[in-house]
């Protein structure tokens, strides 16, 4: 990632890198919401705001996808070391909009998401995707968001 980064040292030791200068018009203050977020999920993960051409590249070398995603996760390198988070701008700006939510409900669902990836949880049996579904939207209603699952 570029020189451009600013390093947010969010409370709760959540590592916030907004490679993306984007992110800050879309979303006020998205640091805050993401280790909100990210607090509420119980994940200490690195956070990364990247662009979709950042997360089009990750996706493709680490799971040979030539497209964005709207969120990466990396388990952590070795034992106490912090998983990773990577959001995608440009898909998270195009979700929102197409889904008619606010950008900064969908980002911090996002940030829920992979933390709970990062958790074990996955989406891949129908069984799965109701229970990570559910608990999705119990978190987001703990730190006063909507379900994510209701549309508009």
């Amino acid at each position: 990632m570029g020189s451009g980064h600013s390093r947010f040292p969010a409370r709760a030791g959540i590592p916030i890198i907004v490679a993306e200068a984007g992110w800050r018009r879309l979303i006020r203050r998205p640091e805050a919401m993401a280790a909100r977020a990210a607090r509420a999920a119980g994940t200490f993960a690195t956070l990364v705001l990247a662009s979709d051409a950042e997360v089009k590249r990750l996706n493709a070398r680490h799971r040979g996808r030539n497209r964005p995603t709207n969120v990466l996760t990396f388990d952590p390198a070795a034992p106490g070391l912090p998983g990773e988070i990577v959001l995608a701008l440009g898909t998270v700006r195009r979700e929102a909009a197409s889904e008619g939510k606010r950008a900064a409900h969908h980002f911090a669902h996002l940030v829920v998401h992979g933390a709970l990836h990062l958790q074990g949880h996955d989406h891949h049996h129908p069984g799965d995707a109701r229970r990570m579904e559910m608990a999705e939207t119990r978190i987001l209603r703990r730190i006063g968001l909507p379900n994510p699952w209701r549309r508009a």
